[in-house]
């Protein structure tokens, strides 16, 4: 407990040359080191310019500006000091050596801020990992995603499931207690089992979302595959637009999978560039091309590159996540093109567009619409699935059942499910949780 207590400082903001830093201290002495550094606490939730120095040597540190917000009505639920500081790396790194020579003051670990306001009850589980994925958003769809869940989109529909569990397992529990005294009516699974049915229901499409809110957070994997010397990796050089892969005229250049993290359409794409697939006696290319298939195999869309329209192989079925592409359209005739083949050039740049329009339509078939509740983590997965087997079970049992298996079993669905909101987190949990986040969060 005392550990918990210790004051904390990190900053917010990454080390490097910028017009402005954040330091932030959570915890008792936050106002106390306010005294130290400005001689003064600043008034609450008034940004107060002050003069900044070493405790021990009065030297000026820093012209800044200072907040100070009171527990319990800050976001950590304890005392807060923020500074916004100039943002040079000596002011920076002079502050952090002024507040850790502070005896009550200790570096914050990651995630550190974030757990604390957990602890105070500010926000669950599911809104600090909304937060940790706001943070690593690299497109405007995973930050749209992130900030619904933020916001406790996630959280919400979890803890009105769990209420829902709560209900049930009251009635079954007055009925095991007081059927006896007659103070309930006689089987009361009978009323419960209903909405259990339906809350089973309500589980199953939940997990039957086709991951595509654990692909929004990771991104669509695209894979470029095709033989040698097609034009796979000049083709990723121009989607990316820098040069991300090396291209030259020899065959097997490339030999292991190369990813490239894109924004494409505001979607998440990894694009991913593979060694050519063709028979080789080389091992060292026999292990790309094995890593380029596995790869292929399992990314979310495939781009089939050939550069001579009589490689092209007949469509397969109509599967829509892999798109046949002819590249060295320069090079090509035009009536050579077949319908359902996009022509490109990865070197004029011609057909670009219409092969990214093609992808992005493809992608935004893959992915959740924008206002869809999303299921992000394995962790959450793997509750729900539990959920979803304790009521099961509990369904199978029936009206005729013991009611105190039922009532056990509706009881560890309900403890599932509060493993996701943090309702019966355990500190492994909270450890893996925010283990993940970077320091000064």
């Amino acid at each position: 407990m005392n550990e918990r207590r210790a004051t904390v400082f990190a900053p917010a903001t990454p080390p490097g040359r910028s017009a402005l830093g954040v330091l932030r201290i959570s915890g008792p002495a936050a106002a106390p080191a306010a005294e130290q550094l400005a001689g003064r606490v600043p008034e609450p939730r008034r940004a107060t310019v002050a003069e900044l120095r070493d405790p021990a040597s009065g030297a000026l540190l820093d012209r800044a500006l200072l907040l100070f917000f009171p527990a319990p009505s800050s976001s950590t639920g304890e005392d807060v000091l923020e500074i916004q500081h100039h943002g040079g790396a000596a002011v920076a790194r002079s502050l952090v050596e002024a507040l850790g020579a502070m005896p009550e003051l200790r570096p914050a670990e990651p995630g550190e801020f974030s757990r604390r306001a957990f602890l105070a009850g500010k926000l669950d589980l599911t809104a600090a990992e909304g937060l940790a994925d706001l943070i690593d958003a690299t497109s405007a769809a995973q930050a749209r995603a992130a900030l619904r869940q933020m916001d406790g989109a996630l959280g919400a529909l979890y803890v009105d499931w769990r209420e829902r569990l709560l209900r049930a397992l009251a009635l079954l529990e007055a009925e095991i207690d007081f059927a006896a005294e007659e103070e309930v009516p006689d089987r009361l699974w009978a009323f419960v089992e209903p909405d259990l049915a339906a809350l089973a229901a309500d589980l199953r499409r939940h997990l039957d979302d086709g991951r595509r809110g654990e692909r929004l957070r990771r991104g669509i994997a695209i894979a470029v595959i095709g033989a040698p010397n097609v034009g796979k990796s000049s083709l990723v050089n121009a989607i990316a637009r820098r040069d991300v892969a090396i291209v030259t005229p020899f065959a097997g250049t490339t030999r292991d999978v190369i990813e490239v993290a894109l924004d494409l359409a505001s979607l998440p794409v990894t694009l991913l560039d593979t060694a050519g697939l063709r028979d080789s006696d080389d091992p060292i290319e026999l292990q790309g091309i094995a890593r380029a298939k596995a790869r292929a195999a399992s990314a979310d869309l495939r781009l089939l590159v050939v550069d001579d329209p009589a490689d092209l192989p007949e469509a397969e079925g109509n599967d829509p996540t892999t798109l046949r592409v002819l590249n060295k359209l320069d090079l090509c005739r035009r009536h050579d093109l077949l319908p359902g083949v996009i022509g490109v050039s990865a070197t004029t740049g011609e057909g670009l567009d219409g092969l990214l329009a093609a992808v992005a339509a493809v992608a935004r078939d893959l992915l959740p619409g924008t206002d869809e509740v999303l299921l992000t983590r394995a962790r959450h997965r793997t509750a729900l699935h539990d959920a979803q087997n304790a009521l099961e079970r509990a369904l199978a049992l029936g009206v005729a059942g013991d009611l105190g298996l039922l009532a056990e079993e509706v009881r560890l669905a309900g403890r599932a499910l509060g493993r996701i909101t943090g309702a019966f987190g355990v500190e492994d949990i909270l450890d893996r949780v925010f283990s993940e986040f970077c320091i000064g969060k």
